[in-house]
């Protein structure tokens, strides 16, 4: 009994993760026709973080048959590039202002009253000021012979910074695995990979 609790915890704690990983935005760019696997090389970048999206991506190629090799012989170049940007947003709520005006009144009995009264609220504590992280990776491939790009495309997200759908490792596999889904897909159309 006991497992069979632990396996179901574990179960909906996975299941709320996957839930939190948000959808992505991809548009990809090709000359109409499949594109022949071959071997690929990296452009050549700088940067530890871009290490983790031009990883990612290699994966994914590597999955489609594609091999990576050294650049001189290599049929295709491929070029990453990605941009994170954190924005400020406030915390939702309505906004209320802290002076209250009342009015009430009786009547009946012996006697009648009106009365006015102001109240003062103070707000206490500060509106929480949450991240959002915009993450977006672009990819372009191109022949090495002739210079001719046969697929490019682009893939993007947000998420809160808190979230673990945020965090460069996490983002870079997903985008990349939504940029190659339905490899080479549908060009010059912007689909949302969940």
């Amino acid at each position: 009994m006991r497992i069979r609790s632990l396996a179901l915890v574990t179960a909906l704690a996975l299941g709320g993760c996957a839930a939190s990983i948000p959808p992505v935005q991809v548009t990809r760019f090709h000359l109409d026709g499949a594109i022949a696997p071959g071997t690929i090389a990296l452009s050549p970048a700088v940067g530890l973080e871009r290490a983790t999206y031009e990883a990612a991506v290699t994966r994914e190629l590597n999955r489609l048959g594609f091999a990576t090799v050294e650049s001189p012989s290599a049929r295709y170049i491929v070029a990453v590039d990605f941009q994170r940007e954190a924005r400020d947003t406030r915390d939702a709520g309505p906004r209320r202002s802290p002076v209250s005006v009342g009015l009430g009144g009786g009547t009946g009995g012996y006697g009648s009253g009106v009365g006015v009264g102001v109240g003062l609220s103070f707000p206490i504590g500060r509106k929480r000021s949450i991240q959002n992280v915009s993450t977006r990776i672009s990819v372009r491939i191109t022949e090495r012979a002739n210079g001719t790009t046969v697929w490019e495309g682009r893939a993007n997200t947000e998420a809160s910074s808190n979230a673990p759908a945020s965090q460069p490792g996490l983002a870079a596999d997903k985008l990349a695995a939504a940029l190659f889904s339905d490899f080479p897909g549908v060009s010059g159309r912007t689909v949302t990979v969940q």
